[in-house]
Protein backbone atom coordinates (compact mmCIF):
# COMPACT_ATOMS: atom_id res chain seq x y z
CA UNK A 1 0.00 0.00 0.00
CA UNK A 2 3.35 2.71 0.55
CA UNK A 3 3.27 2.53 -3.67
CA UNK A 4 -0.53 3.98 -3.62
CA UNK A 5 0.33 6.69 -1.01
CA UNK A 6 3.55 8.01 -2.68
CA UNK A 7 1.55 7.71 -6.20
CA UNK A 8 -1.05 9.79 -4.85
CA UNK A 9 1.53 12.36 -3.30
CA UNK A 10 3.53 12.08 -6.57
CA UNK A 11 0.16 12.42 -8.92
CA UNK A 12 -0.91 15.32 -6.90
CA UNK A 13 2.41 17.22 -6.90
CA UNK A 14 2.47 17.11 -10.71
CA UNK A 15 -1.74 18.53 -10.59
CA UNK A 16 -0.96 21.39 -8.40
CA UNK A 17 2.62 22.41 -10.26
CA UNK A 18 0.51 21.81 -13.63
CA UNK A 19 -2.50 24.17 -12.07
CA UNK A 20 -0.05 26.69 -10.22
CA UNK A 21 1.95 27.08 -14.31
CA UNK A 22 -1.74 27.00 -16.04
CA UNK A 23 -3.72 29.04 -13.69
CA UNK A 24 -6.01 26.72 -13.19
CA UNK A 25 -7.34 26.88 -9.25
CA UNK A 26 -9.15 23.53 -9.81
CA UNK A 27 -6.09 21.62 -11.03
CA UNK A 28 -4.49 23.31 -8.47
CA UNK A 29 -7.16 22.21 -5.61
CA UNK A 30 -7.57 18.97 -7.13
CA UNK A 31 -3.40 17.77 -6.81
CA UNK A 32 -3.46 18.90 -2.98
CA UNK A 33 -5.86 17.40 -2.37
CA UNK A 34 -4.36 13.69 -3.84
CA UNK A 35 -1.49 14.70 -1.90
CA UNK A 36 -3.51 15.21 1.60
CA UNK A 37 -5.17 11.34 0.36
CA UNK A 38 -1.34 9.91 -0.22
CA UNK A 39 -0.71 11.81 3.15
CA UNK A 40 -3.47 9.92 4.83
CA UNK A 41 -3.10 6.56 3.43
CA UNK A 42 0.85 6.93 4.57
CA UNK A 43 -0.86 7.58 8.16
CA UNK A 44 -3.13 4.23 8.14
CA UNK A 45 -0.31 2.39 7.55
CA UNK A 46 2.21 2.91 9.70
CA UNK A 47 -0.79 3.12 12.25
CA UNK A 48 -1.59 -0.58 10.72
CA UNK A 49 2.00 -1.23 11.19
CA UNK A 50 2.24 0.05 15.05
CA UNK A 51 -0.99 -1.84 15.89
CA UNK A 52 0.40 -5.18 14.90
CA UNK A 53 3.65 -5.27 16.64
CA UNK A 54 1.72 -4.53 19.72
CA UNK A 55 -1.01 -7.47 19.00
CA UNK A 56 2.63 -9.78 18.07
CA UNK A 57 4.23 -8.08 21.76
CA UNK A 58 1.05 -9.25 23.92
CA UNK A 59 0.75 -12.76 22.12
CA UNK A 60 1.85 -15.52 24.64
CA UNK A 61 5.19 -17.15 22.75
CA UNK A 62 2.91 -20.48 22.93
CA UNK A 63 0.31 -18.78 20.62
CA UNK A 64 2.68 -17.83 18.08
Amino acid sequence: MGDNSAMDKAKGKAKEMTGKVTGNDRMKTEGQADQARGKAKEGVDSLRDKAEGVRDSLRRDDDR
